[in-house]
């Protein structure tokens, strides 16, 4: 079975949006007060924002995943690392390193083993 190019791009928009959902995780997060924490985390719409985010990703993985192969597709998963790494620049000053990047590197080296691992 070879995957197609269009689970590929579901899993990435997937990867996507999931990224922006752990943002809005962060963001909400750094909103919560302890004194009262169930009321603040209902009535947190950055929170909210986030699990949405997670949840409509977890739609596009389903139908990435319908006519793929998942040891080929969900490593691609790994790319909303990439993009977490940008969201956490940009919304919350959070720096680059080389670690950062290394790391990331290493990601995207693999994706590309398994990728060509494929047969594609």
């Amino acid at each position: 079975m070879i995957t197609p190019l269009s689970s590929m791009l579901w899993v990435i928009g997937g990867s996507f949006i999931g990224s922006i959902g752990a943002a809005g995780l962060k963001a909400g997060a750094k909103r919560l007060t302890h004194e009262n924490l169930i009321h603040s985390a209902i009535t947190n719409w950055r929170l909210a924002a986030g699990v949405l985010a997670y949840l409509i990703s977890s739609v596009f993985f389903v139908f990435g995943l319908r006519h793929g192969e998942l040891s080929v597709l969900y490593p691609l998963v790994s790319l909303g690392y990439l993009f977490t790494l940008l969201w956490s620049r940009m919304f919350f000053g959070e720096p680059f390193t080389r670690a950062k990047f290394f790391g990331v590197g290493l990601i995207l080296v693999g994706v590309t083993l398994l990728g060509i691992g494929s047969g594609r």
